[in-house]
C-alpha cells in the first residue's frame, strides 16, 4: 500500500491466543481512522503457530503485513524494524496482548492533526498487574526520571504515535540496547502525553518478566545516565576519608596507652572497601561491555521472510545484505 496515512507497529512474540481478537480490534481500529492505514506485525522469533495464524491474516487482510525474524531479537528491536519498514506519515506503536486499547490511538491522531510531533499515551491505572509489578515499575520510572539528563515521563511506555519526521531522526539512532521510549524523548520535537486506563492481558502470560523488565531498566538507565559512575566515585571518596578518620582515631587510642583491637577496625575497613571495589569494577563493567557491543557493529537484527513489504525500503546504515531471492536482510 502506498501513500498510506497510519503505519501500525505491532511486535508479535508467542501470542497465538490473541492474535485472533487483535485482528478484530485492529481492523476495526483502522476503519474509523481518518486515512489509509497499514498494519506490520513483526513476528520477534515465536515459538508457536503465530507465523501461521499472521500469514492466515494477511492472506485476508493484505493491510497486515509481516516481518518474521530469523530468531529473537527482542522487544524493542521488534519495535525498531517495523520502524524501518513503515510507510506511513505517522507511525503508532502498540503491543500485541492488547493491554494497549487500540481505541485510544483515535485520540493520539487527533493531537497528531493538531501539529504534535510524538503522543505518547500514559497509564493512569494498570489493570491485571501483581501488586509487585506495579510497585516496581512505579520506582523504576520515578528513579529513572531523577537520573538521566534528559526529561523521560513518568509512567508510559512504548506505546504512541510519531510523526515521519520524528521518525527520521530516531532512525540515525542505531545502538543494540535500545531504550526505546528514551530515545523519542532525547531526539526532542513536540510532544504531548495522553492518559488512558491500561487493560489486562486479553489471554496469555506476559512476555515481560522480572528478568527482562530489569534488563529493560538497566537500558534505560546505562544509555541516558552516567550518574551512577559518578556515585561510585562520591562513595569511594566518602569511604576513604571515613577509613582516614578511622585510623586517626585508632592511633589516638592507641597514643592514650588504652587497649583496644584494631583488628574489628582493620577487618571492617578492608571488607567495605573491596566490597567498594567489586560494584565499581562491575558498574564500569556494565558501560564498558556495552562499549563493546557498539564497535562490533552487527546488524540490530535478521530478517528471515517479508509479506507485503518491500526490502529496499529497510533501514541499514551499517550492513547491507539480501539474499538472491530478497527474502532476507539484515538492519
Amino acid at each position: 500500500m502506498e501513500n498510506v496515512d497510519y503505519s501500525l507497529i505491532i511486535p508479535v512474540y508467542n501470542e497465538e491466543e490473541t492474535l485472533s481478537e487483535l485482528y478484530k480490534q485492529v481492523s476495526s481500529l483502522i476503519e474509523k481512522l481518518d486515512g489509509e492505514a497499514e498494519v506490520i506485525l513483526v513476528d520477534d522469533g515465536s515459538k508457536d503457530r503465530s507465523y501461521s495464524l499472521m500469514i492466515d491474516i494477511h492472506n485476508i487482510d493484505p493491510r497486515f503485513k509481516i516481518i518474521r525474524f530469523s530468531k529473537n531479537f527482542g522487544h524493542q528491536i521488534a519495535i525498531t524494524a517495523g520502524m524501518d519498514f513503515a510507510g506511513g506519515k505517522a507511525i503508532i506503536i502498540m503491543d500485541a496482548d492488547l493491554q494497549d486499547p487500540p481505541e485510544v490511538v483515535l485520540e493520539m491522531a487527533a493531537c497528531w492533526r493538531e501539529g504534535y510531533d510524538i503522543v505518547y499515551a500514559q497509564r493512569a491505572e494498570r489493570q491485571g498487574e501483581t501488586f509487585f509489578k506495579k510497585l516496581t515499575a512505579a520506582i523504576f520510572y520515578r528513579l529513572l526520571h531523577k537520573l538521566t539528563q534528559i526529561d523521560i515521563p513518568v509512567d508510559v511506555g512504548d506505546f504512541r504515535l510519531v510523526d515521519y519526521k520524528a521518525l527520521e531522526a530516531f532512525k540515525v539512532l542505531r545502538e543494540h540496547n535500545r531504550y526505546v521510549r528514551g530515545m523519542f524523548s532525547w531526539i526532542g520535537f513536540k510532544q504531548i502525553g495522553i492518559t488512558y486506563q491500561r487493560s489486562a492481558r486479553f489471554a496469555g502470560r506476559t512476555k515481560y518478566p522480572f528478568k527482562k523488565m530489569l534488563k529493560l531498566a538497566l537500558d534505560g538507565i546505562f544509555s541516558f545516565s552516567n550518574i551512577p559512575l559518578q556515585l561510585v566515585l562520591k562513595l569511594g571518596m566518602t569511604i576513604i576519608v571515613v577509613s582516614l578518620l578511622g585510623f586517626i582515631i585508632l592511633a589516638i587510642l592507641a597514643l592514650d596507652r588504652r587497649v583496644i583491637s584494631g583488628l574489628i577496625w582493620l577487618y571492617f575497613f578492608i571488607a567495605l572497601t573491596c566490597g567498594l571495589q567489586l560494584f565499581g569494577m562491575g558498574l564500569i563493567g556494565e558501560y564498558v561491555g556495552r562499549i563493546y557491543e557498539e564497535a562490533k557493529n552487527r546488524p540490530l537484527y535478521i530478517i528471515k521472510t517479508l509479506h507485503g513489504l518491500e526490502t529496499d525500503k529497510i533501514f541499514m546504515p551499517h550492513y547491507n545484505y539480501q539474499s538472491k531471492h530478497d527474502t532476507t536482510a539484515a538492519g
